[in-house]
């Protein structure tokens, strides 16, 4: 399976276009040791031909453009991608399904509640069908393994399984829908795996780039993994806090902080199998200064912290 990594910041990327914070000034300035990156996105194929997206970001088209693998090959509007699959709702997950409404067939793999928002509620959605079959709905449940297809209908040899994580939709869902929705449909986590044989598995992803608590159920579905893209949004619980003068904490908007005691980097410390990377990290994260403290700690734990093309063969 190959695994590419389109970009790897959380929503705003980094810099953050309306952001003045010491990271993202000292990155425009140009004396900053870290780099620049887009909005977390990430494309799996268990063969380099046929590829699936794992939600779809703002910068989608921009990310396509960098990676070669994602380019038509000779027919005109004939994509390498042939699906997305859809963790939750949220704007920075899901806006860049409509950048791929240009009329080429588009398998989209969603929960029930989380398609229900973007066809039912979100009259921009429509763009995605225009014509017959311009995208296909698939609906799965948590927890239940579904294979991801290929325009053909063909077995891409990629089996996916969704962990509900959190119960928080977005806040543009408003209260009467939430009610009428399943919230353990709010916010998952994807694991990834390609198939070698019928009867065999091969080699796992586990994407988690939203991750509210980590509990044991996770540890051993985390473990299982050959590869981890685990949530770095926040390095500290209070992070926006202290640099804005307001805000919500880092678990108030369901993520865990990569610091502290009950931390990713000290509850994840026990894990043998997976490489671990963190991916969706904030532009006010310190662990993006490649000179800077954090990012020492990170990596003398064994973790790394993902760049915008990152490409991984398992």
């Amino acid at each position: 399976m190959r695994v590419n990594i389109l970009g790897s910041a959380a929503g705003g990327a980094f810099p953050q276009w309306n952001c003045g914070c010491p990271n993202c000034r000292s990155l425009r300035a140009g004396n900053y040791s870290g780099k620049a990156r887009t909005q977390t996105q990430v494309v799996v194929s268990n063969d380099g031909t046929c590829w699936f997206l794992l939600g779809a970001s703002p910068d989608l088209r921009a990310q396509i453009e960098a990676t070669p693998e994602l380019h038509p090959r000779d027919a005109v509007r004939q994509s390498p991608i042939a699906g997305v699959v859809l963790a939750n709702a949220d704007v920075d997950h899901a806006l860049g399904l409509l950048l791929l409404r240009e009329l080429q067939p588009l398998s989209v793999y969603a929960t029930d509640s989380v398609r229900r928002i973007l066809t039912e509620d979100n009259s921009m959605f429509a763009m995605l069908q225009r014509a017959p079959d311009q995208v296909r709905w698939t609906d799965f449940a948590p927890r239940i393994p579904f294979r991801l297809l290929e325009p053909s209908g063909a077995d891409s040899g990629l089996r996916c399984r969704a962990l509900s994580l959190g119960a928080h939709f977005p806040a543009y869902v408003s209260p009467q829908r939430q009610g009428e929705l399943n919230p353990g449909e709010a916010s998952l986590g994807l694991i990834v795996e390609s198939k070698i044989l019928e009867t065999s598995s091969g080699k796992r992803l586990a994407y988690m780039p939203a991750v509210p608590q980590i509990d044991d159920t996770l540890l051993r579905e985390l473990e299982s993994a050959d590869l981890l893209l685990f949530d770095g949004t926040f390095w500290s619980d209070d992070e926006l806090i202290r640099i804005q003068g307001s805000g919500q904490t880092a678990r108030q908007m369901g993520h865990v902080p990569v610091s502290s005691p009950d931390g990713s980097l000290s509850r994840l410390a026990g894990l043998r199998r997976p490489r671990k990377i963190y991916v969706h990290i904030n532009n006010t994260n310190p662990m993006l200064n490649e000179a800077g403290p954090e990012y020492a700690q990170v990596r003398e734990a064994g973790w790394e912290i993902a760049e915008d093309g990152w490409q991984f063969d398992l």
